[in-house]
């Protein structure tokens, strides 16, 4: 275990450097300049030739990476353009509305959606499933920003039960939780109608059932607990590539998190604050997969983690 802990570790240090180098010369190759979009407008050439010495936008792209890689190795991620502070700290304090839109949208999803996919697979092939199985169709092919404007029309305007943006105070979580995780939800429950399906025709449920095993005990207890691996794969998948930022749900609902703090930053040719946010949200979504990994042995002992597996 220890081996494999230091091979992973190794191996997500590499990603996470290979990812910000790469967002690095990216950002630099888009087209426009940055020392505009900070000055504005009205400004001169001596202007834009002042902002572009004092953030080192003028040295040659070899240099300019060579001095991101010293600052990297002392936590030092350089000053947003933007914001005038720390770049680093501007994504550690939108981060925390990001992870808690993340988490709310991947409860609903596995309290809904696994309950469902069970339902869906015990009534496999029958009208009812059809039914359901075209609702989560439906629910997969919806984009997530038609969702959130029907959402916010009818909750928001037609109904004022709900605030239409911001995180004021929790009822304002509820519009953005409901409208990523009606997409999450389909693919979740499709996955678990899938795998069900699949254990509840398997041999040994048979065997189970012939020794006079109850349909729940066979359902939650056997056929469950051999699907999920695949579903904690699909849910930690899930919930690392939002953790990423929902960009178009939070400029949508005007949510404070990484994603519209992204939108802010491409538009304004904010490089420390785009680099910033890249090596926050790849850290914790490599993080959370190596967590997924080190679960597998304790939701299936026939797992093994390691070279001797």
């Amino acid at each position: 275990m220890s081996r494999y802990l230091a091979r992973r570790l190794g191996q997500s240090l590499l990603t996470v450097f290979l990812t910000v180098s790469t967002v690095f010369v990216l950002v630099r190759l888009a087209p426009g300049d940055p020392a505009a979009a900070y000055a504005g407008p009205t400004a001169t050439s001596a202007d834009l030739a002042r902002i572009r010495e004092e953030f080192g936008l003028g040295e040659p792209l070899i240099t300019q990476y060579g001095i991101f890689l010293r600052d990297l190795l002392t936590g030092d991620l350089g000053t947003s353009y933007s914001f005038h502070s720390s770049a680093l700290d501007v994504v550690l304090e939108r981060m925390p509305y990001t992870i808690t839109l993340s988490v709310a949208a991947i409860a609903v999803t596995v309290a809904v959606a696994v309950p469902l996919g069970v339902w869906m697979a015990r009534r496999a092939d029958t009208k009812r499933e059809l039914g359901a199985n075209v609702l989560t169709i439906a629910g997969q092919s919806m984009p997530d920003f038609w969702t959130g404007v029907m959402l916010l029309t009818v909750f928001a305007v037609l109904l004022p039960v709900l605030p239409a943006s911001g995180f004021t105070s929790w009822s304002g979580l509820i519009l953005p939780t409901v409208t990523v995780a009606i997409l999450q939800l389909a693919l979740v429950s499709r996955l678990v109608r899938r795998e069900m399906t699949t254990a509840l025709a398997s041999p040994y449920i048979t065997v189970a059932r012939s020794r006079g095993v109850s349909e729940r005990a066979l359902t939650w207890r056997y056929a469950l607990a051999n699907s999920a691996v695949p579903l904690v794969t699909a849910v930690g998948t899930r919930f690392a590539a939002l953790l990423n930022g929902v960009v178009v749900v939070e400029v949508v609902f005007g949510w404070p998190g990484v994603g519209s703090l992204v939108v802010r930053a491409l538009e304004t040719r904010d490089y420390p604050l785009i680099q910033a946010t890249v090596l926050v949200t790849a850290t914790l979504a490599i993080l959370v997969q190596l967590l997924v990994d080190l679960a597998y042995p304790l939701l299936d002992p026939r797992v093994r983690l390691g070279k001797a597996a």
